[in-house]
């Protein structure tokens, strides 16, 4: 039962198969006499490219063994008379925008995680309602009655908590998961089911004989720690309920600068990954230089070959919009939550934007020593040895800004780029 000491309630909100039912509601508006949500259907992409997979799947359809990110033609041998509708991204934009419109009306407080699910900070709102399921449930029906389709609600003291109540039993139902509960509730669930559990660390823990998220939560964190580096220290923490991240409301006039870019082929090594990022990173702060703005908070996107996100940020100890700086924090906060899972998309975004000309306040760490070069180690895949001061990083940025407006983007290129250049399609934001 929910406890009113409780400092703070978090809401995570999740549309039930979205893709699906929302071309479901499409086809039923535009006169189609079959809901995609009562018979084995499955929304995929053009099985001729690389996004011949399952993006969405009807309950029927999970009936018949069929899985999210696996390839269509797989789903085909398991289901012959399986129905199979091309995905409408920009349908899926409207309806999401509409999603957090009405979920607005009950509270300001919301973090959008992607396009089909955010968290919502009940506490602000806590007084209005009876108890934080009331809320919830008041929140499920509305959207139902209003839009037409069915989200799960999650409730819980911790955000990593509520996203793992909202992802138990479905559709169309709330869930609780308060810190006091995960003994119980969750402890006994495979590690599979744990946020941020991807298959190569169910397999490396499973060969520590860990098997259930209570065995992981029990375990030595400095074992975990030995074999999964901060991924395991971060999937101990979750194991235990530790979370002390809070919901990030993004107001209408917030702004920011990024890229992301699909790979052509799924990204498996810290190498690759690094060298997308640094090719980020140079669009990201080009464009930040461009519009005479420095950022203070960077964030690094994953979308792995399930097509499961994750995203990690960080606030900058002073603005900028130096290329070495991104690319070393996009590089870190990569290294922090990357699980080996193959990844299929890569992105860098900031935000937190000020005029590059404002003055900032400096901490004595920020000074140089005195007779000493104010230098940084180089970015990874550059010689061994080669230091830039700041002084230097501006110089090289300006000189390979000025030679690609005059004779174009590819005019020069860092030579750690040139190892490998996977084909990718770029979205810009």
């Amino acid at each position: 039962m929910y406890n009113e000491a409780m400092e703070r309630i978090i809401f995570h909100i999740d549309v039930n198969s979205a893709f699906l039912s929302w071309s479901a509601l499409e086809k039923l508006h535009n006169g189609s006499e079959v809901d995609l949500r009562t018979i084995p259907a499955i929304i995929g992409g053009d099985m001729a490219k690389r996004h011949g997979v399952v993006l969405a799947k009807s309950i029927p359809a999970k009936a018949y063994g069929i899985s999210t990110g696996e390839p269509i033609v797989n789903a085909l041998r398991k289901c012959p008379g399986l129905t199979v509708e091309m995905p409408d991204h920009k349908l899926y934009r409207r309806r999401s925008r509409e999603l957090m419109e009405l979920l607005s009306r009950f509270c300001p407080d919301i973090e959008q995680v992607s396009v089909d699910e955010c968290y919502m900070d009940y506490t602000p709102i806590s007084r209005r309602y009876a108890d934080p399921e009331t809320a919830a449930h008041l929140i499920k029906e509305q959207v139902k009655n209003e839009l037409g389709f069915t989200v799960n609600v999650g409730i819980s003291d911790r955000k990593v908590l509520a996203k793992m109540a909202s992802d138990f039993r479905k559709p169309d139902l709330v869930h609780t998961l308060y810190s006091y509960e995960i003994r119980q509730k969750m402890w006994p669930l495979p590690l599979s089911s744990l946020f941020m559990c991807g298959h190569s660390s169910v397999e490396a823990l499973r060969n520590l004989e860990i098997l259930t998220i209570g065995d992981l939560a029990q375990a030595d964190r400095s074992i975990i720690e030995l074999h999964l580096k901060s991924h395991g220290r971060l999937l101990w923490e979750y194991a235990n309920g530790i979370d002390d991240s809070t919901v990030v409301t993004t107001h209408a006039d917030a702004k920011g600068i990024g890229n992301s870019v699909t790979l052509s082929e799924d990204a498996a090594d810290y190498e690759t990954a690094h060298r997308v990022l640094l090719s980020l990173a140079e669009s990201v702060s080009r464009r930040l230089r461009d519009a005479g703005q420095a950022a203070s908070m960077v964030s690094t996107e994953i979308k792995y070959n399930t097509f499961r996100k994750v995203s990690h940020q960080t606030t900058l100890p002073l603005p900028t919009n130096q290329t070495d700086d991104i690319y070393r924090t996009a590089c870190s906060l990569f290294d922090e939550i990357w699980d080996r899972t193959p990844v299929r998309l890569l992105g860098i975004r900031s935000s937190k934007l000020t005029g590059e000309e404002e003055p900032t306040q400096l901490s004595l760490f920020d000074l140089p020593d005195i007779g000493q070069d104010n230098t940084t180690p180089a970015p990874a895949g550059t010689r061994s040895g080669t230091r830039l001061s700041a002084d230097k990083k501006k110089q090289l940025d300006a000189a390979l800004d000025a030679i690609r407006k005059r004779y174009g983007q590819d005019a020069v290129v860092r030579g750690s780029l040139m190892r490998g250049d996977p084909k990718r399609q770029t979205k810009k934001s």
